[in-house]
């Protein structure tokens, strides 16, 4: 399996597609990123839909992947609420109800197209699967994220800019932000190990650090239905795991300041190795979060830089 490759090379053109592995890579702001079809067929349009739709429910509060088909019910519920805690809850479960409906109709026009029907882009049809996303989209504003505190609004207007858009166009806007999201992947990486590097206390993280980095760009790049999945997904668990049960290490007769650094600096690991996480999984760059997080580190190295080479 070939890991995503940075090239810095003025001499790659954006967009180049080339074959590493028998897997076909696409080239964007220095990065080879897996590269799949898009070709602009309503059942394509329908699977990525699909896929986005999972994924952002993933990354929501728990309760609003309501169904498609009680739509009418929330909507009735959402309407007569007064209390404005519960109707935020129901906003957010009349989004998710929405966004269901699209993918319903969606299927549906897939379904009539297979058996040689053909349906017309101003078909009823058509028109209410982009009432239903354009609707989830409004609603989106109302739910909460479940970690990352940014992106969340970002990845909830995927699936109507996937309906939107020409399938391949889609496909190259998600590349570009591929490519920013390994961007990200390295800096908070690049930042932790030269944090720990030389750190006795720390010795056994950096390579793992280094490691997670690269199985989180593997999983960004990915489709989960890709069935490379199968060996980069328990990698990237594994891997993970290790960092959070990490301890640093402590000499006999540590003083209280060096322990307060160990327990510091897996603090920052945690941070570092959940950032990486969010990420990876949302596919999407969180910027303010990274520059967030390295202050953090800025902060750590002015205060215990001197005794981490000790």
């Amino acid at each position: 399996m070939v890991a995503s490759a940075k090239i810095l090379s003025a001499e790659v053109e954006t967009g180049t597609i080339k074959t590493f592995n028998d897997a076909e890579r696409v080239y964007y702001d220095g990065y080879w990123i897996r590269y799949y079809d898009s070709s602009n067929t309503l059942a394509l349009k329908k699977r990525l839909i699909d896929q986005l739709a999972r994924r952002v429910f993933h990354h929501t509060e728990s309760g609003i992947n309501t169904p498609g088909r009680k739509l009418e019910e929330v909507r009735s519920h959402y309407e007569k609420e007064q209390n404005s805690a519960k109707k935020r809850v129901l906003a957010a479960m009349l989004a998710g109800a929405l966004l269901n409906r699209g993918v319903d109709v969606l299927t549906k026009i897939v379904e009539l197209e297979e058996i040689g029907v053909i349906i017309e882009k101003d078909n009823e049809l058509i028109k209410t699967c982009g009432r239903c996303f354009l609707g989830a989209l409004e609603y989106g504003k109302y739910i909460r994220p479940v970690r990352a505190k940014e992106g969340l609004e970002e990845l909830w207007g995927e699936p109507f800019k996937a309906f939107t858009m020409p399938t391949d166009k889609f496909y190259e806007t998600r590349y570009i932000k591929l490519a920013q999201t390994m961007r990200h992947i390295d800096t908070v990486s690049l930042r932790l190990t030269e944090l720990f590097r030389g750190a006795s206390s720390f010795m056994e993280v950096v390579p793992k650090i280094i490691e997670l980095a690269d199985c989180c760009k593997q999983v960004t790049e990915t489709m989960r239905s890709d069935p490379a999945m199968i060996e980069i997904w328990p990698h990237y668990v594994s891997i993970a795991d290790e960092l959070r049960s990490f301890k640093a290490r402590s000499k006999e007769g540590s003083t209280n300041a060096q322990r307060a650094m160990g327990r510091r600096g897996k603090e920052l690991i945690l941070a570092g190795v959940d950032l990486i996480d969010d990420m990876a999984n949302m596919r999407i760059p969180l910027p303010k979060t990274t520059q967030s997080f390295l202050h953090k580190c800025d902060t750590f190295s002015e205060r215990y830089g001197s005794r981490l080479k000790g």
